[in-house]
C-alpha cells in the first residue's frame, strides 16, 4: 500500500500476479504430456484431473464474460480452457493404451514373499 499509490495501480499488480500462478497451474499438468506422447500411454495423466481443470476454466472464463467484464479473470481462465480442452485431445487420442503392460523403467515396490508373519492364537506374533 506504500508502494502503490491508488486503487487502479495495485489492482492491476495484483491481478497480474493472480495471473501468472492460474497459468501456472493450469499448465502444470502439460507438463507430462512428452511423456504421454513417447509412451503412447495416457498411464501418468489422471482424465478426472484434465476434467477438473477444463471445467474450472470454463467456470471460470463463462464468470469472466458474463459479470462485469474482468480481463484478469479472462486471461489466465480463458489459457486454462485451452489447456484443459489440449490435455482432454491427449488423453481421448491415447485412451486405448493405458500401458499397463509396458515396463517404461519406473519402479515398482512388489512383496518379496521371503518374510511372513503369522499370528498365533494367543495374540503373539510368530515369524515363519
Amino acid at each position: 500500500m506504500l508502494a502503490l499509490h491508488g486503487t487502479k495501480k495495485r489492482s492491476m499488480i495484483v491481478g497480474v500476479l493472480c495471473d501468472v500462478f492460474n497459468v501456472m497451474m493450469y499448465a502444470a499438468p502439460l507438463t507430462i504430456m512428452a511423456k504421454v506422447i513417447k509412451t503412447k500411454s495416457v498411464k501418468y495423466m489422471p482424465f478426472w484431473l484434465s476434467l477438473a481443470n477444463f471445467l474450472n476454466g470454463l467456470a471460470w472464463t463463462t464468470y469472466a464474460l458474463i459479470h462485469p467484464f474482468d480481463i484478469y479473470v479472462l486471461v489466465s481462465n480463458g489459457i486454462g480452457v485451452v489447456s484443459g480442452i489440449v490435455q482432454l485431445m491427449l488423453y481421448a487420442c491415447y485412451f486405448s493404451n493405458k500401458g499397463e503392460d509396458k515396463d517404461d523403467g519406473d519402479l515398482e515396490l512388489k512383496p518379496t514373499g521371503g518374510h511372513e508373519i503369522e499370528v498365533s492364537s494367543n495374540g503373539r506374533n510368530a515369524a515363519s
